[in-house]
Order: structure tokens, then C-alpha cells, then sequence
């Protein structure tokens, strides 16, 4: 039960708040929230130490307190930010974390690029319609992060530390 929570939760969250960034620029709350509630409750049953739970917990508190400085400064949307935080804990403060920021940070530069590169083409003018494409066509409407963030999420976590248990406990 607790590696069939382990392999369907981050990776569903992930997708969904990838596409639904994509369809409506929003991340909904219960996407980060289940994201919390799911590793609060399931990391302790793993056998993970209270140190290491803890050193989980005060990372998605660190990023959701650097992403929160950064909604409040203009530069990321509230969604990416408790998103970005949720699926931190996750990861935790080690080398995971700093693989999941870099390939999620390449990834959503590449998307920026493809985004305004997009925007200043005539397709964007033929397309802006499309209820797929209607977002990224508009000029005034920022970049859907969550795209990049749900991307990064899930290339990077078969090696995070949740992960890895629950491979190990099937492969015995």
C-alpha cells in the first residue's frame, strides 16, 4: 500500500499540475496540499528517521519561504511557489533537490523561449484560439511554470529518497 502511494501521488500531482497550468494558468491549492498530506503521512511509516523527516519538512519551509519572497517580488506565481515547496519536501535538502531545481530551471527557460519565440510568430496569431494554445499566445499572461515544474518533478523523481525505498521493497 505505502509503495502504491509512493509511485501514483507525486507523479499524479506532477502531471496534473503541469497540465493544469497549461489549460488555465492555475495550480489548484489540493495539489500542493495532498502533496504535504501524502509525505507527512506515509515518510514516517517508511522507517525514515525523525532527523531526516524533519530535514524534509524544513525544506519544503525553506522553499516555500524563498518562492514566497519571489511571488511577492513579481517573479513566480503563487501556484509554482506552493507547488514548487510541496514537491521539495518530497526530495528533501540534498543532491535530489538540486537535480530537480536545475532540470526543472532548464526546462522552464526552454519553455520561456519557446513561449516567446511562439508569441512572436504568425502562428501564434492563427492558433491563439485554440484552447490549448490560447494561453501561450496572449503576450500579457506570464509563463506557466508549473509546466516545467511537473516536467523536472518527474524526471528527476525515480532517485529521490521515497522512491528508492519503495523500489527496494519490491526488488525483495
Amino acid at each position: 500500500m505505502l509503495e502504491a502511494l509512493i509511485f501514483v501521488v507525486f507523479p499524479f500531482c506532477m502531471l496534473f499540475a503541469a497540465i493544469s497550468d497549461m489549460l488555465s494558468m492555475t495550480i489548484a491549492n489540493r495539489v500542493p496540499v495532498l502533496l504535504v498530506v501524502v509525505f507527512a503521512l506515509v515518510a514516517p511509516l517508511t522507517g525514515m528517521e525523525w532527523a531526516a523527516y524533519g530535514g524534509h519538512i524544513a525544506t519544503g519551509a525553506l522553499v516555500l519561504a524563498v518562492t514566497f519572497g519571489l511571488f511577492a517580488m513579481g517573479g513566480m506565481g503563487g501556484g509554482d511557489a506552493k507547488l514548487l515547496a510541496a514537491s521539495a519536501m518530497w526530495m528533501g535538502l540534498n543532491i535530489h533537490l538540486v537535480e530537480y531545481l536545475v532540470v526543472s530551471t532548464i526546462i522552464g527557460g526552454l519553455l520561456t523561449l519557446a513561449i516567446l519565440l511562439y508569441r512572436k510568430s504568425l502562428l501564434a496569431a492563427v492558433t491563439g484560439q485554440n484552447p490549448f494554445l490560447r494561453h501561450f499566445a496572449e503576450e500579457s499572461n506570464g509563463v506557466p511554470y508549473g509546466i516545467a515544474l511537473g516536467l523536472g518533478g518527474l524526471l528527476t523523481y525515480p532517485d529521490s529518497p521515497l522512491m528508492v525505498w519503495a523500489l527496494t521493497r519490491l526488488a525483495t
